[in-house]
């Protein structure tokens, strides 16, 4: 979530989860959570009325029952996080026309695809249409990504007979419009986009802005929304080193809402944005439904983590699959305090030692693969000779294997915990 913005937050619920709660460290907390917020570019009129809030709370509230002092600290975090980010999340679904505006460099042809693929995923026909005409190999660009996604693509001699072309199409649940960008939106993009506007008549004009765009966000909505009348924020690169309080506020200039958010290059590498369930993982509270819901779509049944037989050959099959769902990282922010207590080697698995523990494995004998316990130091080196790694190599897939291994088995243990589950649900966490 807003990459800078989540390190912070998830800093400092991890002091809540560690450190002896006495009145000096909890004005420390709050604190470094006053200097977060300004940091990520939230007003500081806003910010002080927050930690006011906060701080009222925290003296006149009662703890609620089932909550220790520490999730209870937590839980008013959450609620005021949940406040400024949004409250409820705002769906596209059953949206016919959606037309995409932003400056260069936004990411709004890439945006476009992956928007294609999500509603695609959900049983709806999308169409892609081109509406850049200035950018050099835009056409080609969103054609191709098309392809990729064997989705229908559009486009015809210039971008206002693309517009009123498309329509005549009525066999599909929603056509999605790239349009041109510029470096700013000077009178010629400005004419353009509302011209357009006028010819598709779009149910949704989303602003596409990148969430490292800081301060000039608001501005930069402010004229798009005077233009053609803004409904809602895409945010995309969020897994950046990125602000949040930019996008944030570009957001309460407009009264539109974050819709959706992009992290990463792969096509599936967007999410419809929720608050209430990114605050749960800044927090380390997990996000199972999303995480489910995101397992339903990408993975197949075949490829489903067996908890209880976690060998090689499971985790195989879970580095040949993983990737449809995204880095270990953000899987983990999914899951209820595994975000919090995973060992941080684990999050820095790249493809490249992905690819070198394929081979390890596949150079283990099938009782290797499937008791893990029986390799020794003579057995890492005949694997390490087969498979053309190291000793080292072949220690360090062991031990990171052997941590995941016992992660898994306590987050099941966990799940059966009936308190545990009790505190999850009144943050609106159910699984």
């Amino acid at each position: 979530m807003f990459g800078f913005l989540a390190k912070k937050i998830e800093n400092i619920a991890k002091k809540i989860y560690s450190s002896k709660l006495d009145e000096k460290t909890i004005n420390e907390i709050l604190d470094e959570f006053k200097i977060t917020l300004i940091e990520s570019d939230v007003d500081l009129s806003i910010v002080n009325k927050i930690l006011l809030d906060i701080k009222k709370e925290i003296k006149k509230s009662e703890i609620p029952a089932g909550l220790t002092y520490r999730e209870f600290l937590i839980k008013i975090l959450y609620d005021k996080l949940v406040e400024i980010l949004g409250k409820e999340k705002s769906s596209l679904i059953g949206k016919k026309r959606i037309m995409l505006v932003g400056l260069y460099g936004s990411g709004k042809t890439t945006t476009a695809a992956k928007l294609a693929y999500y509603f695609q995923k959900r049983g709806l026909k999308p169409l892609l249409v081109s509406l850049d005409f200035h950018r050099p190999a835009a056409i080609d660009q969103l054609k191709q990504l098309a392809e990729n996604i064997h989705v229908d693509f559009f486009v015809d001699k210039d971008q206002y007979e693309t517009a009123k072309k498309s329509l005549e199409f009525k066999k599909y649940d929603i056509i999605i419009y790239d349009t041109a960008g510029r470096d700013v939106l000077n009178k010629e993009l400005a004419n353009e986009i509302k011209q357009l506007a006028e010819i598709i008549k779009p149910e949704e004009i989303l602003l596409v802005i990148p969430a490292e765009i800081g301060k000039i966000a608001k501005k930069q909505a402010e004229e798009f929304h005077k233009l053609v009348g803004i409904t809602g924020v895409i945010v995309t690169k969020v897994d950046s080193t990125a602000k949040a309080g930019g996008a944030l506020n570009a957001c309460s200039v407009t009264n539109a809402k974050v819709k959706f958010i992009t992290f990463g290059e792969k096509i599936n590498a967007i999410e419809e944005y929720d608050p209430k369930s990114f605050v749960s993982r800044m927090l380390g509270l997990g996000d199972l439904n999303s995480l489910l819901q995101k397992i339903k779509n990408e993975i197949k049944d075949k490829d489903k983590i067996e908890i209880e037989e976690f060998n090689f050959e499971e985790f195989l099959k879970q580095i040949q699959t993983i990737q449809n769902l995204g880095s270990f990282a953000s899987i983990a922010k999914h899951i209820p305090f595994l975000g919090i207590s995973i060992p941080e080697e684990i999050f820095e698995i790249q493809e490249e030692k992905m690819r070198k523990w394929r081979h390890i494995i596949y150079s283990m004998t099938i009782e290797e693969r499937r008791n893990p316990e029986i390799i020794n130091e003579s057995r890492i080196k005949r694997i390490a000779r087969g498979s053309g790694t190291s000793e080292q190599e072949v220690r360090e897939l062991i031990s990171t294997f052997k941590k995941m291994q016992k992660l898994i088995k306590n987050y099941g243990k966990l799940m059966q915990n009936k308190q545990f589950a009790n505190i999850l649900r009144r943050f609106g966490i159910k699984f």
